[in-house]
């Protein structure tokens, strides 16, 4: 009855549609889910993420979970996400992609789950990291350890995506800084974000990480521009 009560005053909507969910759903319907465009890119062994950054950064595997496109449920999800505080998004799509992962041979052997780091300033007009809790069940669903504070932020820029590939690379090591280098080496790192568009910013932290000793990098996204 009270859980009846909450639902009047508080409905729950569907993240991607905006429509009521039922009692069974939690934050994506199950037509929304299932209407979502999947890459699949770690069932059919895809190496369209690894194509992103050829040239840039050695990574051993990397996906994503969804095709973004802009006015499309994908681009509501990870806006909602990011910026109306709808952090449970990250927590379902995590929940979503770790599972996945689970069952691939080749992520199997992830050692640490490291989210790209917001700047301290934006950290604190908004809240909270987005990719956090998509992070932690990702590392949850693939018994690894989850680390927030290897990676730190120390330049608090806009966006990337209209600088020159030259201009990102040559700048790429003024954005992030490593701590407890020691923690990572010899480890195998999942690197973890929203969205990769040009791979600027995930060049830039896998760049950093492989200061440390003999580790290997492996990237994971919520969704990746078609």
């Amino acid at each position: 009855m009270f859980k009846s009560l909450l639902n009047l005053f508080f409905p729950k909507i569907c993240y991607a549609c905006l429509k009521l969910l039922q009692d069974n759903e939690a934050n994506i319907c199950v037509d929304c889910r299932h209407d979502l465009p999947i890459t699949n890119f770690h069932f059919n062994n895809d190496d369209s993420v690894k194509k992103v950054l050829y040239g840039r950064v050695n990574i051993e595997n990397g996906t994503s979970l969804l095709r973004f496109e802009k006015k499309s449920n994908v681009q509501r999800l990870i806006h909602s996400l990011k910026y109306r505080g709808y952090e449970d998004i990250g927590f379902s799509l995590g929940n979503w992609l770790g599972n996945e992962l689970n069952t691939i041979e080749a992520y199997k052997n992830i050692d640490i789950v490291i989210p790209v780091p917001l700047h301290k300033k934006k950290l604190r007009e908004r809240g909270y990291n987005q990719v956090t809790k998509f992070g932690q069940q990702i590392a949850l669903a693939l018994n690894a350890d989850y680390f927030e504070d290897v990676l730190t932020k120390i330049t608090n820029t806009k966006s990337q995506t209209k600088k020159s590939r030259f201009s990102r690379w040559k700048h790429s090591d003024e954005l992030f800084s490593l701590n407890n280098t020691n923690i990572i080496e010899n480890k195998h790192i999942l690197l973890v974000d929203d969205i990769i568009t040009t791979g600027a910013t995930l060049e830039a932290c896998a760049s950093v990480l492989q200061q440390a000793k003999n580790i290997k990098i492996s990237v994971a996204t919520i969704a990746i521009v078609s």
